[in-house]
């Protein structure tokens, strides 16, 4: 039984996924790299609370798509099944997709809530916090593959995800996620900036009433 305050997910965000799509198959050739986003996660910034082992939850995402289905490392809860986990990307994301593989026992996820944009979140205020979106994870060891909606993700800077419960068990464990969508990098390049050469007297002009020259004035005069 969770530990932290409980949130009810019952808004038009919750979508429940169908077991029958999404899946893992070993004849696949890398289904969708040209969107798989992994080289634009800010890996070093990724925070997990309620996370066993220490960046536990940076590792599962650092995996590559060779290695989605190898066990180790994995991501498991420490006091009860929730997490909270916040993913950093070094530009703009248009979010089409989740990629998560956890098991099919109880420890699976189940209630998977989304924030986009919000670098602060604890248990607490997550709670509190109406998600962008809300998914509900399927009890497999395959690999899924979950839509979101992109009219809602379309400006993706971060995204913030909270672990709401699983399927029974008090750990909660996950052994990999991803990212797919489109990413346009933010411009790192210097900003060209135009200096005036000469002061333009109309600039300067005086302003009636002060008697003399009131530079800078503002719009209210002040």
């Amino acid at each position: 039984m969770s530990h932290h305050q409980a949130h009810d997910h019952s808004d038009n965000g919750h979508e429940h996924h169908d077991d029958s799509h999404g899946h893992d198959h070993s004849d696949e050739i890398e289904p969708a790299l040209q969107t798989l986003i992994w080289q634009q996660i800010e890996f070093e910034k990724i925070r997990t609370l309620n996370e066993s082992e220490p960046d536990a939850g940076a590792k599962i995402v650092e995996k590559t798509w060779p290695q989605r289905l190898n066990p180790e490392p994995e991501l498991a809860s420490d006091s009860d099944e929730q997490l909270l986990m916040f993913v950093p990307f070094a530009g703009v994301l248009k979010l089409h997709s989740l990629l998560i593989r956890s098991s099919d026992s109880a420890a699976a996820p189940k209630t998977l809530h989304l924030f986009l944009n919000n670098d602060d979140l604890d248990f607490s205020s997550a709670a509190d916090t109406h998600p962008t979106q809300t998914l509900t994870l399927s009890q497999t060891s395959d690999i899924q593959e979950i839509p979101v909606k992109r009219a809602l993700f379309g400006n993706t800077y971060s995204l913030t995800m909270f672990v709401e419960d699983n399927y029974g068990d008090e750990v909660s464990r996950v052994s990999y996620l991803g990212f797919k969508g489109e990413f346009t990098r933010l411009s790192r390049e210097p900003v060209e900036v135009l200096y005036e050469r000469a002061a333009n007297p109309r600039d300067h002009a005086p302003v009636v009433g002060t008697g003399g020259i009131l530079k800078g004035a503002g719009r209210h005069g002040m």
